[in-house]
């Protein structure tokens, strides 16, 4: 069977996120000030082929905690759907 995982990774929320911070002061100089906060992350796009849906979310969650995200200083989610 095959799926496709769509991940997002994101900066744990009691972590600063420099480039947020970076993006924030951007849209206020564009007259944009009711924007309260921005966190930037990264999403993930992964087309996979396993024989469960089970089998498919191991895979993702072993992708997503052993390289997509740092686990340190990053959290992860995704949605696993049949392609």
């Amino acid at each position: 069977m095959k799926f496709v995982a769509e991940i997002d990774v994101m900066p744990r929320p009691e972590l600063l996120d420099p480039q947020g911070k970076a993006v924030l002061l951007g849209l206020e100089h564009l007259g944009l000030d009711q924007v309260d906060d921005v966190r930037i992350g990264k999403h993930i796009t992964l087309n996979l082929e396993a024989e469960t849906e089970a089998i498919a979310r191991e895979k993702v969650e072993k992708a997503c905690s052993k390289l997509l995200a740092n686990l340190i200083m990053e959290s992860y989610t995704f949605e696993l759907k049949q392609a």
